[in-house]
């Protein structure tokens, strides 16, 4: 790492770590000398400006762990009432104060969502277990839990994802206040429960037909159906687009898909450039004909963050009459893999344009495909069947 600077900042192959000395008073809670956490990031201006948040949030964190020395039930610090050498982390610290510290450390420079869907998270903990002292968890309370989540009609899958950020929060929480505690989330067999939504591709001559009354709509909520119907693109990425991120005035029209502050990309891979074609290319143009925001979507994005549950709700009820059940706004994305294969476009060049996870090593070698050779297959999805 490179040398240290007053905003706790070094830099490990250009990326930024916030690294503090713990104070030793509280260094046996921390069970460690240095706090250490890699900020994701490459630029020094969101460096400093996540720094100065951490250290705000590490100070309030140690401000109360120091207080908690103190017995404010007795007239005597708790030093004195349990033995000189030992200070209880036992009392006051509930399952609201684990998720509490849980955003504070882990909600930095994560969208709002983050924060929502963690709240929804302890909301159902404590509904069935109740805001209980972490050193009152027991091994039952792991099961009682998945069947109380079963109890509410969850899938397997939302099951599976709302443990995931339980355990996390126990997990931090036992780490950062040395508790002598089993997670009892760890491990929880989820058995297969709940209906699960099967999302159909939608046929090729459908999709032309909403192309065309988009083209005659013609309003915002119609171009980002057009936009994604030949791009491929997640709803969430399209909404978060900027202005300045499609590109029409190069030799190849095509959007510079990258993460904003207000809206982060699912994958590394994710971050990718798009030939426009076709009907996604006709929206681009009416996006920057009649823009009068910074933001591509200003009814679905701002600069505190993507409103993508909204967009869904009110695109997939314009299209329900229009498409076949089981299909979705997110049914385009699985249309666009399918016509890219029926003209066998090779499936590195797939994964390329939608942007999904390519297996094996020799993917992360190299600049990856020009825009040329991704227009070459796009050109090809378009005139087929058209």
């Amino acid at each position: 790492m490179g040398d240290q600077n007053p905003l706790y900042l070094t830099t490990k192959r250009s990326v930024y770590y916030y690294t503090r000395r713990v104070p030793q008073n509280l260094q046996a809670r921390f069970q460690s000398s240095r706090f250490v956490k890699c900020l994701h990031t490459r630029s020094d201006i969101k460096a400093a400006r996540l720094s100065h948040e951490l250290s705000s949030r590490l100070e309030n964190i140690w401000d109360r762990m120091r207080l908690e020395v103190l017995d404010f039930r007795s007239d005597e610090p708790r030093s004195l009432v349990m033995g000189k050498d030992r200070v209880s982390t036992r009392g006051d610290f509930r399952l609201s104060d684990a998720f509490e510290l849980y955003l504070q450390l882990k909600a930095i420079g994560k969208p709002e969502a983050f924060k929502i869907y963690t709240a929804r998270n302890e909301r159902y903990l404590v509904e069935r277990i109740g805001d209980i002292h972490l050193e009152d968890l027991l091994p039952r309370h792991g099961a009682e839990f998945r069947d109380h989540l079963v109890g509410k009609g969850l899938s397997t899958a939302s099951i599976k994802r709302v443990f995931s950020t339980i355990k996390a929060v126990v997990n931090l929480c036992i780490s950062e206040r040395g508790l002598s505690v089993t997670n009892p989330f760890a491990g929880v067999y989820v058995p297969d429960v709940g209906a699960v939504t099967k999302r159909n591709p939608i046929p090729i001559d459908v999709i032309r037909v909403i192309q065309n009354e988009c083209r005659v709509v013609d309003d915002d909520q119609r171009w980002l159906i057009a936009l994604l119907s030949d791009t491929g693109m997640r709803l969430s990425e399209a909404c978060g687009l900027l202005v300045d991120d499609i590109k029409l005035d190069t030799d190849i029209p095509h959007l510079d898909l990258k993460p904003h502050q207000w809206r982060r990309l699912k994958t590394r891979g994710s971050q990718r450039q798009i030939p426009l074609v076709g009907t996604s290319l006709w929206a681009a143009q009416r996006i920057l004909i009649q823009s009068n925001s910074q933001f591509a979507f200003p009814r679905y994005c701002t600069s505190e963050g993507v409103k993508a549950n909204s967009a869904s709700g009110s695109l997939n009820k314009w299209l329900s009459s229009r498409v076949s059940d089981g299909c979705v706004i997110h049914s385009f994305r699985h249309s666009f893999r399918d016509r890219l294969r029926a003209v066998e476009c090779p499936s590195d060049i797939v994964d390329a344009l939608g942007g999904w996870s390519t297996a094996g090593v020799g993917s992360k070698y190299g600049h990856g495909f020009k825009l040329d050779q991704k227009l070459h297959w796009l050109r090809c999805l378009v005139d087929t069947n058209s």
